[in-house]
């Protein structure tokens, strides 16, 4: 696809996205101020100091960014920050960090006037991008104002990389925009080179998401029911999608028949899908309670997480974590956050986009994979207390020696956006 034609037809979508925007308003899901957002039409205050854009998809990208956010903040007392992403909830999770000297804000949507509003307001010296937000007429408005463009974490997957291919030009214009590009392994690395990101742009791999911190735990509710989950027959299926929760159950009531004290706590990866995960429970005949509704766990066997920003709490309270999005072709989601919480992991086959992290964590014997619901079945009712915590440990074994580096990170950021040498 040639750039002018991505151009006509990105203009040609913004009667739908208004479209989508009005009803988000109605829905109540996004406000006018979001929307205002979204447009590039705030009023941004011109604080002093340089300023740096960072864009993360939403949450996972920005939590795993936090590291690298407060190490440039810790080596640049005059640096100003713009956080953004593309969901309310990424946006809210970086504002309440409350991080001095930064400001979070939805990221603009790639139409070239709005662009052009938000780096007349913003200002930034860089764009600091986050895994892969590589955003066509985005990257080409930073490039036009002279700005570096850097990617760090970078993820592309074999089939994704075989999509770029059908769009030779696009994908060549665009990764030509990018000054220096960080991938999260060496074949995702290999992958943007050949799709034409120039040999001086590669870095070295580096995965953020290994040093992502744990999520928050609030104590008093994990006082309130930790009487209700034993963690050794506890099980966690965190983030799974449509498709997905059906094999979750099925295998959970399975496993059941020999394990009758397991308890399932099943949080899907969006909090709003939870009526429908509810009418799922019921229909695979299952007892449960729902987190949402303020209802006790009690011994219902399933506990419905339907709630935002509390996963830390499910990992704490929970042995066994399924990650979700792997039974289903998602690709998976990060293993890192239930690791810190000390959960054995099991997860299914469609791991592409954490290939690396699984295929370490299979390796070493500190992760199970499962190919379907009988699988999975089996997997829980035969994993002991004691297996549970040998693979918990070796996890953290993995996990500690795949920590990055971040400072040659901030050094090679600092030399490209002309800030000044970093605080020793």
């Amino acid at each position: 696809m040639p750039v002018p034609l991505y151009r006509f037809l990105i203009t040609l979508a913004a009667p739908v996205l208004a479209v989508l925007f009005a009803l988000r308003l109605i829905r109540r899901s996004e406000t006018a101020a979001d929307l205002r957002e979204r447009l590039a039409t705030t009023d941004e205050p011109r604080l002093p100091g340089p300023r740096l854009w960072l864009h993360g998809a939403s949450n996972g990208e920005l939590a795993a960014a936090r590291g690298l956010i407060d190490a440039l903040l810790s080596a640049h007392p005059e640096l100003q920050l713009t956080i953004t992403a593309n969901t309310t909830t990424g946006r809210d999770m970086a504002a309440a960090w409350q991080l001095p000297r930064t400001t979070a804000r939805l990221a603009p949507v790639d139409l070239r006037p709005v662009l052009r509003r938000f780096l007349a307001s913003h200002a930034p010296r860089a764009l600091l991008v986050i895994e892969n937000e590589l955003w066509p007429n985005r990257l080409d408005l930073a490039r036009a104002a002279g700005l570096p463009v850097i990617v760090t974490s970078a993820r592309l997957s074999a089939r994704s990389a075989k999509r770029w291919t059908l769009l030779p030009g696009l994908a060549h214009k665009v990764l030509s925009a990018v000054t220096l590009l960080s991938a999260q392994d060496e074949a995702a690395a290999a992958r943007f080179t050949a799709l034409g990101l120039p040999s001086g742009a590669r870095a070295a791999p580096l995965a953020l998401k290994t040093a992502t911190p744990p999520p928050p735990v609030d104590p008093t509710a994990l006082a309130a029911l930790r009487a209700h989950f034993d963690r050794d027959t506890t099980v966690l299926a965190a983030s799974t999608h449509p498709g997905e929760e059906e094999l979750v159950l099925s295998a959970f009531a399975k496993a059941r028949e020999s394990r009758p004290a397991l308890r399932l706590i099943l949080a899907p990866r969006h909090a709003r899908r939870g009526p429908e995960v509810a009418a799922l429970i019921e229909r695979a005949g299952l007892a449960f309670s729902t987190r949402s509704k303020s209802e006790t766990p009690a011994d219902a066997p399933v506990y419905l997480a339907d709630t935002m920003g509390e996963m830390g709490l499910w990992y704490a309270l929970s042995g066994t974590c399924f990650t979700g999005g792997s039974l289903v072709e998602k690709g998976g989601h990060t293993p890192w956050e239930p690791v810190h919480f000390g959960c054995a992991i099991l997860h299914g086959p469609s791991c592409f986009n954490q290939a690396e992290a699984f295929d370490a964590l299979d390796e070493a014997g500190a992760a199970g994979v499962v190919a379907d619901a009988s699988a999975l079945a089996e997997a829980l009712a035969t994993l002991t207390p004691e297996l549970r915590g040998r693979m918990a440990e070796d996890a953290r074994r993995v996990a500690a020696e795949r920590q990055p580096d971040l400072e040659p990170l901030v050094a090679r950021i600092t030399r490209i956006a002309g800030l000044t040498a970093p605080n020793p």
